[in-house]
């Protein structure tokens, strides 16, 4: 380890120490960075020149078009979580699966992953969730643990289920299309959604008690009328998610445009629903200066930090590390997974996107590991952070709508098999590649052994002879003399003799 020197894992313990004394992640950062941007300075890893890239790198941040999607899609989410959409798609959906055991816990999970496709944020998802579903689920005999941790489950897949703000940091981190990144999350977000709604079957086969129908007085007749409803609650959602997602898949449009019309669209349901007022405006509008200054500022310090770390030879120290793991590519993906879940304890998904990743991506690029498939795989793994106690933000948000009888430990115990589920699910995209790969445009290959490269022969015109062979071009054989009145078309004169340069010349 010391081959490198001691500066690069001191300026890892730096960080933390400054973080557990209570510094916010972006100050702690930028400030570790100076300080030993300074120590490398005195001590000769790298000239002054070497820290006036910073200024630069910072005015990329704010330039950079990409990360222009983040207010967008956050705003986007601000305004669906205060407009009643999913107050309507909960009640009509409920309805409809209500006849069935456990058809509550069905329609919080087709919501959460309808939610999320739309949002892309957690805490519109849980929070509005919560406070819908969670009183219905408790007032008709649903088990407390079980209620608030489907609540909580299903609000975390707005981290998985595109246009998710995770995706676009890891793209932007990893160097990918943001189009791509969106494709290959598709299938682990598909199969979460299946093993969600397979563990809520499984309970209502084995555990009935725990997951009960609803009353047929609460929830009506199955009829076409309840379908029109629950239809003409879904249709806005299924428009908002083309003009989101199928414009991006498509072509149509950048992520930042996209956002741009999901903004657009969102302020037109909230008008549809008659929610369309200057608070409501007002709140999304601080929400998203709130939460995409803190991306900026710990964007900011991460690259104070990343900077100076590799003129330390950082990135050398941890490449040198993680390239020895035995078990090549499926040992590092299991180290850097596991690494991940323990961070996750402490750190935002943000912080680990603008820390961790930039550090892992050249390792994962010299084992041969496809970046898409591993952002794709970091993104499932950091889901979990806001499920496991004891700061998952689902958990809190959960806890600030919850009703005051249901206790805080049956939330943190309900978590339990959902965050099995999810690490189950990071396990498959481990060792099944192809379950993110396989919906990725594969780029065309180019067979270099069945290239043909044609060059056109030059010269060849007036006379001349083509180089390098050839047919060359026409010859009008202007050498020769026209014939008026001579020898016939298509006869040629004869030939002068010869000069013989062995005699000396005749003048006559």
């Amino acid at each position: 380890m010391f081959d490198f020197g001691i500066i690069p894992p001191a300026m890892f313990l730096g960080m933390v120490l400054f973080m557990l004394f209570g510094f916010p992640v972006a100050f702690s950062l930028g400030a570790v960075g100076i300080f030993f941007g300074l120590i490398g300075i005195a001590t000769g890893h790298f000239q002054e020149v070497f820290l006036q890239a910073l200024p630069y790198r910072f005015f990329g941040i704010v330039s950079n078009d990409l990360l222009l999607a983040i207010p967008f899609f956050t705003m986007m989410g601000a305004i669906l979580e205060r407009c009643g959409l999913a107050e309507d798609l909960l009640e009509g959906t409920g309805k409809l699966f209500g006849a069935v055991p456990g058809g509550i816990a069905y329609a919080v999970i087709l919501v959460g992953a309808i939610m999320g496709a739309i949002t892309g944020t957690v805490a519109a998802s849980v929070i509005t969730m919560g406070m819908i579903s969670l009183p219905v689920m408790l007032r008709y005999g649903y088990s407390e643990k079980l209620a608030t941790g489907v609540i909580a489950a299903s609000g975390t897949m707005a981290q998985l289920i595109p246009p998710s703000l995770v995706l676009v940091i890891l793209s932007d981190q990893l160097g990918k299309s943001v189009g791509d990144m969106y494709m290959g999350a598709v299938g682990p977000a598909m199969m979460q959604i299946g093993i969600f709604i397979l563990f809520i079957l499984g309970v209502s086969i084995f555990r009935p008690s725990l997951v009960p129908p609803l009353p047929k007085e609460v929830r009506g007749d199955l009829d076409w009328k309840l379908i029109r409803k629950v239809l003409a609650g879904m249709l806005p959602s299924i428009v908002l998610i083309f003009l989101v997602l199928g414009t991006i898949f498509l072509g149509l449009a950048t992520p930042t445009e996209a956002g741009a019309l999901g903004v657009v669209g969102a302020l037109v349901l909230a008008a549809a629903h008659r929610r369309l007022t200057w608070p409501l405006m007002r709140q999304a509008m601080e929400s998203t200066m709130s939460i995409t200054s803190m991306v900026v500022m710990i964007l900011v310090g991460s690259t104070c930090f990343s900077l100076v770390f590799q003129g330390m030879d950082g990135s050398r120290w941890i490449e040198h590390m993680l390239t020895g793991l035995p078990g090549g590519q499926t040992g590092f993906l299991l180290f850097v997974n596991f690494f991940i879940f323990f961070l996750a304890f402490f750190l935002d998904f943000f912080e680990i996107a603008f820390i961790v990743v930039p550090m892992l991506a050249p390792v994962a690029q010299h084992l041969g590991i496809d970046l898409i498939w591993f952002g794709v795989l970091i993104c499932v793994n950091m889901q979990t952070s806001f499920m496991h106690p004891p700061f998952g933000f689902a958990l809190f948000y959960l806890r600030s709508v919850a009703p005051k009888s249901v206790k805080t430990r049956e939330i943190y115990l309900g978590s339990i098999p959902w965050v099995c589920m999810q690490l189950i699910i990071v396990g498959v995209v481990i060792f099944l590649p192809q379950s993110v790969t396989m919906w990725v445009e594969k780029p065309k290959e180019l067979n270099l052994d069945k290239v043909k490269i044609e060059v056109p022969a030059l010269g060849g015109g007036l006379g001349l002879p083509p180089i390098g062979g050839g047919s060359g071009g026409p010859n009008f054989d202007l050498g020769t003399p026209p014939s008026f009145g001579g020898a016939g078309a298509g006869t040629t004169p004869a030939a002068k003799p010869a000069t013989d340069l062995s005699q000396p010349p005749v003048f006559k």
